[in-house]
């Protein structure tokens, strides 16, 4: 089954919908990459996927343990390296503040995050630093 299906609009901006769900992202090249920037562009949906994934899995987790999960945001910064351009390093800082865990829950919760589909695609590739508050 085809998962997406992405439209050049132009001007160095593509359409991305998701066919299961009609849900359109938009992006546009990044501006130190000739574009615009005013939208994600392509790896910064990566970085951004990296996050996403990493807290959906704590949801799984969670959900699987019967542990209370009421909150969690990341940031992320991406960093470019050249030669070739790709991403080089990606800063997650993930706040798990106020879910009530112990510190052996915490130490878990770290380790599944760690193992979402997006980081193990790809460990090796990409250097990541973690930060995790609780």
């Amino acid at each position: 089954m085809i998962t997406s299906k992405v439209t050049y609009l132009g001007n160095l901006r593509t359409s991305c919908e998701h066919l299961a769900s009609g849900t359109k992202i938009i992006t546009d090249a990044p501006v130190d990459n000739q574009g615009k920037g005013e939208a994600f562009s392509p790896t910064d949906l990566v970085a951004t996927s990296f996050a996403s994934c990493m807290i959906t899995i704590i949801g799984i987790y969670c959900d699987n343990h019967q542990l209370n999960f009421q909150h969690a945001e990341a940031e992320v910064t991406k960093i470019m390296g050249s030669n070739p351009r790709k991403i080089a390093k990606l800063v997650i800082t993930l706040d798990l503040s106020g879910n009530g865990w112990d510190e052996k829950t915490q130490q878990k919760i770290i380790a599944a995050a760690k193992t979402c589909p997006v980081a193990k695609t790809l460990e090796g590739n990409i250097e990541v630093e973690y930060t995790f508050t609780f």
